[in-house]
């Protein structure tokens, strides 16, 4: 198979998966219809199909998912013997996590990260560590050497970032569901580029990782990407039941659309000055349209932030770079090598280094975000945006060859919407709800009060319902 032969690409087939979601996969294994040994091995015939036309997989696990399979108790827990990716960019015992560089030497994990052992507690049995951009800065899965992580709904196209390789194979129907990270809309952006559901949890609302407790501000959350609204709220409700956040509401397993009239605001346009796109724009009027026909009031409303900051959240953008690079052999591998990196890794580091002074100033702001986002939020339910500035754009578009410059740009003219949520610690999803001329979805928003990821998931639900998603197969 050739990827250049081809426009878009899946796997979907009549075999052991067929096109069952998570759900419905883990309810036909209890059941008998298939057992985890079967759909195992029908999981990684369509990565191996896969691989050749995406390149999702950093790391295979086929073997040890065998040998995982043949043990599976489909009573002994919710998603019992469903095959899933874990993100490379935390560890899976034995597998090495290479975080997308060159910079980074490949050797096993001796431990398996909080997050994941989490996760993993759902009885998923995991394939492989997926694809991510140099740690996960980019806005899509691309690499200075080597092939890209390819859109399955168009080849030429990007998937996103920084969860690329798990939103590639989940929505060509390798996987019913696979774990993603969101840092700056690392979970929502690759989502809203293949058509998937992508929920950002509310800060510490599931198990934190260690590299959480070392820097000023988390912005990371973990998560998933699925293909139903129903895995993501059932991953989120199983979850809570290995930790819950008693900080936080629970949130409890969300099964269809909510009873309550909601007040939701609607924002077009970033506070950064780069407009939305016409495509973009009409997609998130539309959306806002079915929610008033729903019985929603949908009113238009400001951005809930300070107007400084898109230009504090670069600069800690730029702060994670310039860590990597001064620590990376404490951080990530004694013999990493910081001559190894990207140009973008490079100049974001460069950029810091020029406003250090600006520091301070900048994480006082973002810790300050929280606040003033909860204060703006006191009158609405939700806030409906786009995901992204623009359409998705061809690969090459963000590839990290492109200058320095001109790349940060284009950034900031794409991936504008999703920071604000990692600042302010607030839950958000990807809702993919329209599809351009070129066959690539576009997805909406929403964002809700911390805590209250229940209220994102009906939302999601009316829209299922309502007007359904797009689906490759």
């Amino acid at each position: 198979m050739d990827h250049k032969q081809l426009t878009h690409f899946h796997c979907f087939q009549d075999d052991a998966l067929g096109s069952s979601d998570a759900t419905e996969l883990a309810k036909r294994i209890r059941q008998g219809e298939v057992s985890a040994v079967e759909v195992t091995k029908a999981a990684i015939a369509r990565s191996k199909q896969a691989q050749i036309a995406l390149n999702g997989v950093a790391t295979e696990n086929y073997e040890s998912a065998l040998r995982h399979a043949q043990t599976v108790d489909p009573k002994q827990s919710p998603f019992a013997g469903v095959p899933t990716f874990i993100k490379d960019n935390l560890d899976v015992k034995d597998l090495p996590s290479g975080h997308g560089s060159e910079a980074v030497p490949l050797r096993p994990a001796k431990t398996t990260s909080p997050f994941v052992e989490q996760m993993l507690a759902q009885g998923y049995v995991c394939l492989g560590k997926s694809t991510l951009p140099e740690f996960g800065f980019n806005a899509s899965t691309e690499y200075p050497n080597g092939d890209a992580t390819r859109n399955p709904w168009n080849l030429d196209y990007s998937c996103g970032a920084s969860s690329g390789g798990a939103a590639a194979m989940v929505a060509a129907g390798v996987v019913p569901i696979a774990h993603a990270n969101d840092g700056g809309g690392s979970i929502r952006i690759p989502a809203a580029c293949c058509g998937l559901i992508g929920l950002k949890p509310t800060r510490g609302r599931v198990v934190l990782n260690d590299s959480a407790k070392s820097v000023p501000v988390d912005i990371v959350s973990d998560g998933v990407v699925t293909r139903s609204v129903r895995d993501t709220a059932g991953f989120l409700s199983h979850a809570e039941q290995y930790f819950y956040n008693q900080k936080l509401p629970k949130v409890g397993l969300v099964q269809g659309p909510g009873d309550k009239r909601l007040r939701i605001g609607l924002v077009l346009d970033s506070i950064n000055g780069h407009p939305t796109d016409d495509e973009t724009r009409q997609t998130v009027e539309k959306t806002a349209k079915l929610l008033e026909k729903a019985g929603h009031n949908v009113e238009l409303m400001t951005v809930p932030v300070a107007d400084t900051f898109p230009n504090d959240f670069a600069l800690y953008w730029g702060l994670l770079a310039f860590g990597l690079r001064l620590k990376g052999r404490n951080m990530l591998h004694p013999d990493f090598d910081k001559r190894k990196v990207t140009s973008l890794t490079k100049g974001l580091d460069r950029r810091t280094r020029k406003q250090l002074w600006r520091l301070p100033g900048a994480i006082w702001r973002l810790k300050r975000s929280w606040h003033d986002y909860a204060r703006e939020m006191a009158d609405y339910d939700a806030v409906l945006t786009p995901v992204l500035g623009h359409t998705t754009p061809k690969l090459g578009h963000l590839s990290p060859n492109v200058p320095f410059d001109t790349l940060f740009e284009r950034l900031n003219a794409y991936s504008n919407f999703t920071p604000l949520a990692n600042a302010t610690g607030a839950p958000a999803i990807s809702v993919p709800m329209g599809m351009t001329d070129n066959n690539l979805p576009i997805s909406v928003q929403f964002m809700a009060k911390h805590g209250d990821e229940r209220t994102l998931l009906e939302l999601a639900y009316t829209l299922e319902a309502e007007h359904g998603f797009p689906r490759l197969g």
